[in-house]
C-alpha cells in the first residue's frame, strides 16, 4: 500500500471452499492453512508491488479481534519480517482495518463520517472522529449481523458462507413473513439479532415446507430495517450526514440498496468496492499506513488480541 489509499497488490488466498464442507470455519484448521499459505501470499504480494523489503516503511499486522490461532500465525510472521529487515511494526485493530477500506475505494473520504461496521463477528455503528480516532455509538448485544445470515443459512439447507447465499436466495423471493425487531430503550443504539434469528429457525422447524425464499427475504429485509433504525437515529445526535459500510454484510446487494435510498434525505453514503468488503490485506495495510503516521509503533511484546475493542 501506497500513501493509504494506492494498492500496489492485494494478493487474497481464500479457504471458504477448505472451510465449506464443515459448514463454517473450524479454527484449527484455519491456522494450519494460514501457515501454509503466509509466505506463498508474502513472496507473491511483493512480487506484483514490485517492491522489496528495502522499499518498506512499516509492516502493520492485524492482531485482534479475532481467531487467536489465525492471529498468532500473522502476528508472528509480521514480527519476524520486522525484526530481520529492520522495519517497524505497527499493530491495527481489524475492525479499524474494515473501516479504512472505504479510503480505497474513495480517494476524497475523510473523517469525521459514521461507519456501520457489519461482519461475522462484529455489528457496530461507529463515529470516526480522524484516521486512529473512534468511538463506538452502538453494538450488537448478542449475535453479529452476520453470524445470524451464517446460521440462518445453515438452518434453511444453504450451507457456508451463508451471507452471499441467503442474498442470493432472497432475489428469487418477497418479504411477506412477519418477523420480529428487537428495539431497546431510546438512549442507546445497540441491536440485538438473536430473537429474528430464533424466529426464522422456529418458523422453518414449525413449517418445513415454508418458502425458503421469502424467509430469506423478509429475514433480510427484517435486519436491514433494524440497521437502519439506528442508523438514522446516530446521524440525528452526531449532526453527521456521512455514512460508509464496511465489513463483509456490506456486500450484501439489498443492504446496499438500501441504505443508498438514505441519499434521498441528504445523507452522503460511501460503500467499499465488493472485494474490499471482506477481509483483505489492502484495508488492514491502509489503517496501519494511518497508524504510522500518527506516530504508533510497536515492540515485538505485541500480542494477539482475540477480543480487542475498537
Amino acid at each position: 500500500m501506497r500513501n493509504g489509499r494506492e494498492v500496489l497488490s492485494n494478493i487474497i488466498d481464500t479457504q471458504i471452499p477448505i472451510h465449506e464442507k464443515y459448514g463454517g470455519v473450524v479454527p484449527e484448521i484455519a491456522s494450519r492453512n494460514h501457515i501454509e499459505a503466509i509466505s506463498r501470499v508474502t513472496k507473491k504480494a511483493l512480487l506484483e508491488a514490485k517492491v522489496e523489503f528495502k522499499d518498506i516503511d512499516a509492516i502493520t499486522p492485524t492482531y485482534g479481534p479475532g481467531l487467536v490461532g489465525a492471529l498468532l500465525v500473522g502476528l508472528s510472521y509480521a514480527k519476524a519480517l520486522a525484526f530481520a529487515n529492520e522495519i517497524p511494526l505497527v499493530g491495527v485493530n481489524h475492525i479499524q482495518g474494515h473501516v479504512a477500506a472505504n479510503y480505497i475505494t474513495y480517494q476524497d473520504l475523510e473523517p469525521p463520517f459514521l461507519c456501520v461496521m457489519m461482519s461475522g463477528g462484529n455489528t457496530q455503528i461507529i463515529h470516526v472522529k480522524s484516521y486512529t480516532e473512534f468511538e463506538v455509538l452502538g453494538k450488537t448485544r448478542d449475535d453479529a449481523i452476520g453470524e445470524a445470515f451464517d446460521k440462518v443459512a445453515r438452518v434453511v439447507g444453504l450451507g457456508y458462507p451463508g451471507g452471499p447465499k441467503v442474498d442470493k436466495l432472497a432475489k428469487e423471493g418477497q418479504a411477506n413473513i412477519e418477523l420480529p425487531k428487537t428495539h431497546f430503550d431510546e438512549d442507546t443504539m445497540d441491536f440485538s439479532f438473536s430473537g429474528i434469528k430464533t424466529a426464522v429457525i422456529n418458523l422453518h422447524h414449525k413449517n418445513p415446507d415454508i418458502n425458503q425464499a421469502d424467509l430469506c427475504a423478509s429475514f433480510q429485509k427484517t435486519v436491514t430495517e433494524t440497521l437502519m433504525e439506528n442508523v438514522k437515529k446516530a446521524t440525528q445526535k452526531t449532526k453527521i450526514k456521512t455514512i460508509a459500510l464496511a465489513g463483509g454484510v456490506s456486500a450484501n446487494s439489498y443492504m446496499r440498496k438500501e441504505f443508498s435510498e438514505l441519499e434521498k434525505e441528504g445523507i452522503k453514503v460511501y460503500m467499499p468496492d465488493l472485494k474490499l468488503c471482506t477481509d483483505n490485506a489492502a484495508m488492514i495495510a491502509s489503517a496501519g499506513y494511518y497508524n504510522y503516521m500518527a506516530g504508533y509503533r510497536d515492540d515485538l511484546n505485541l500480542n494477539a488480541v482475540p477480543n480487542l475493542k475498537l
